[in-house]
């Protein structure tokens, strides 16, 4: 009864926040003179080269009179290059509906942006909407360095001449009936401290853990919704409570020795999450089952799980969302199409243009050993992914190349047609179930 009850709260709790995002959603198309949906024939907004692309448009007229004017749709490439676009009459009575069936013809492999405009004389609004084409055909250029493989060889003998001096202290106060919490504090690459969290159920002798490392700049904190799973939440340098050396905003984290590989901040952010893994495995004493082992994380966090799969194979599963950084590269070609700039590309233009030595070929210099691309043929263990169609930070075009550089043959992935740097509640359910079929968890 009491695991059930803690997958009920695990999914309300995921529900909760869903549900709040689908309510912003509904308030920005539901307001206005005339509401306008768009709702893809493929409910996930994905299509095969052999089909036409359709969209529904349901329009409805909020206002007290008649209203005449047109919906104008637009396509272009995900980097802003025009494909099509053509408009239709609409004339819309007090209070009336319509329906209007788009028709695009068929497409390349690839992720097409698409505008729906309503223009009448005295209003305009705009849907924005996102479809791709064949996700699984989307290729890349892997820009790898040749001494790639030997940098991550090197910097994990020198993690492995750093002492880990683990500390694990009972955080009584933290503690419940069901579950004790313990703080863990670790030495890693460099010699620095990093800390995190270990929830440990205290109804069995063994379990499987649920390893998760951070979005960017965030702060885990202990994790008490899964019964059935250990649940160790690591703060890599600069996050969360592992920020006493590291501490200097978002604006600036990514920035951090960025002209210098070899000191590079996520040099020893990607060893520190290799850390946490020796710190699992030196203490199956607390219950841990390292035969069942899942890292996981969303944004920055998806890439470090990534990259922690690739370096390291103790992890059995990987789940990620929206991985950050992904295929870096049409990343910098897709955001300078933006109207407006936004992260990541927001903070390193921003440091290019006040740097003049700085080229972008010198950022690559660096970038090409950390680009979670570089590290994707190098996961062999079974993959789960989830992205959104609307995610400018994480492009679907670079999150489906990562995805299809992977080597693993047991692979899947989840796309949120209208989330932007999120999926939603049924990703996570999905997930659940994908995870307890893998490990055999009844």
């Amino acid at each position: 009864m009491k695991k059930v009850c803690y997958i009920i709260v695990f999914a309300l709790a995921i529900l909760l926040g869903s549900l709040a995002a689908v309510k912003a959603q509904e308030q920005t198309e539901e307001t206005g003179d005339v509401v306008l949906k768009a709702t893809p024939y493929n409910k996930t907004a994905l299509f095969t080269s052999s089909e036409e692309v359709r969209y529904r448009l349901q329009l409805h007229n909020n206002t007290k009179q008649q209203q005449n004017g047109r919906v104008l749709y637009q396509v272009t490439t995900d980097d802003g290059k025009k494909v099509t676009a053509d408009s239709v009459q609409i004339s819309l009575r007090e209070g009336g509906d319509k329906d209007i069936i788009v028709n695009i013809r068929k497409r390349n492999t690839g992720f097409y942006r698409i505008n729906f405009i309503v223009k009448l004389p005295e209003y305009d609004d705009t849907v924005r909407r996102v479809f791709g084409v064949n996700p699984e055909k989307v290729t890349s250029q892997l820009h790898k360095p040749k001494d790639f493989d030997a940098f991550w060889k090197q910097s994990k003998v020198e993690l492995a001449q750093v002492p880990a001096n683990y500390r694990v202290l009972e955080r009584k106060d933290l503690s419940t009936q069901y579950k004790k919490v313990y703080s863990v504090e670790m030495h890693s690459f460099g010699d620095l401290v990093i800390r995190g969290w270990l929830v440990v159920p205290t109804d069995g002798s063994k379990f499987p853990v649920h390893y998760r490392v951070p979005g960017y700049v965030v702060s885990l904190q202990p994790n008490m919704d899964n019964d059935d799973f250990i649940a160790f939440d690591l703060n890599v340098r600069g996050n969360g409570n592992s920020k006493d050396v590291i501490n200097i905003g978002t604006d600036n984290y990514s920035l951090i020795n960025i002209e210098n590989k070899d000191k590079y901040i996520y040099r020893g952010v990607y060893m520190d999450c290799l850390r946490g893994l020796d710190f699992l495995y030196s203490h199956s004493n607390l219950g841990i089952d390292t035969s069942k082992i899942f890292v996981e994380g969303g944004s920055q966090g998806g890439s470090l799980a990534l990259i922690t799969a690739a370096l390291d194979k103790r992890v059995k599963l990987l789940t990620m969302q929206v991985p950050l950084y992904a295929d870096i590269h049409d990343n910098f070609a897709i955001s300078a199409s933006y109207e407006q700039q936004v992260f990541p590309f927001k903070v390193f233009r921003k440091y290019q243009s006040q740097h003049a030595g700085f080229s972008w070929e010198k950022f690559y210099s660096t970038f090409d050993y950390y680009d979670p691309q570089n590290f994707a043929p190098m996961v062999k263990c079974p993959v789960l992914m989830g992205i959104g169609l609307l995610d400018q930070f994480c492009p679907p075009r670079c999150s489906m190349a990562l995805y299809n550089h992977i080597s693993s043959t047991n692979k899947e992935f989840v796309c949120v047609p209208n989330s932007t740097h999120e999926v939603n509640f049924n990703y996570f359910m999905f997930q659940n179930l994908w995870l307890r079929e893998k490990f055999r968890i009844p």
